[in-house]
């Protein structure tokens, strides 16, 4: 098929593709706007040292023990999202009224541009919960690692604030939208070009040369109504002296 073909099979179902991008488009944003509910984001940051003492670690200083330290942010990445912990701040917290199951689903870790600072995050419909949740799993995290590390060298760098306003991060309704408008798209086209590739029928003449094998003589023109009516009215004959109206 040539371009200007695959346009033409766009074009003939232009309708549906418009109809079903319409549909779930509008779809995607009622469920995004009124039924998911809204979920915020808060953050606390920890900062991995070699000692706790800051006075210990100004001489001890250099770029192999900020490599090992970067290192050993991985192992803690791993070790906060343990039951272990989750089991500590649920039972030291019960003012969250989470799970530790909860909590796992709910915390993510990540280190902050491969720095010796990580960040915890907690995500929960509640903006205030989520900061004091993650303030928890900081405090016991920085409380356990002395014990299971032995070595005392995380320190609280920052506490989410609960009384802060933040918007939600989730859910994105414009995003969604953007995204079911190319995906439905998409689909509408695929739908087109199946509906065509199943549509058998003889529409025109190189169907008819390429079904049978024999070149087309001459084709009938479509003829409509209408035109025969805006034609009746100039074409007239005269018979015999009388006026008859003909309508070619």
């Amino acid at each position: 098929m040539e371009l200007k073909q695959y346009w033409l099979i766009v074009k003939k179902r232009l309708l549906l593709i418009a109809l079903i991008a319409t549909v779930v488009c509008l779809s995607v944003g009622i469920y995004s706007y009124y039924f998911i509910t809204p979920q915020y984001q808060a953050s606390a940051k920890l900062i991995v040292n070699q000692y706790k003492d800051s006075s210990s670690l100004l001489p001890s200083i250099d770029v192999g023990s900020i490599n090992s330290t970067i290192g050993l942010i991985k192992t803690y990445k791993e070790i906060i999202r343990t039951p272990r912990i989750m089991k500590s701040v649920s039972k030291d917290y019960p003012e969250l009224k989470m799970s530790y199951g909860e909590l796992i689903g709910k915390v993510s870790v990540s280190s902050v541009n491969e720095t010796q600072v990580m960040s915890i995050s907690v995500r929960d419909r509640s903006y205030e919960r989520a900061a004091k949740a993650a303030n928890a799993v900081a405090v016991v995290f920085q409380k356990s690692v002395p014990e299971l590390m032995k070595v005392d060298n995380v320190s609280v760098l920052d506490f989410a604030d609960p009384k802060e306003a933040h918007g939600p991060v989730a859910p994105n309704p414009k995003m969604n939208i953007a995204v079911a408008f190319l995906l439905s798209l998409m689909l509408g086209v695929g739908i087109a070009f199946l509906l065509e590739y199943l549509d058998d029928t003889i529409k025109t003449e190189e169907d008819i040369e390429a079904l049978f094998q024999v070149p087309v003589l001459t084709a009938i023109p479509r003829f409509k109504e209408r035109d025969a009516t805006e034609r009746g009215g100039k074409d007239q004959l005269q018979t015999n002296g009388r006026e008859s109206h003909v309508s070619l």
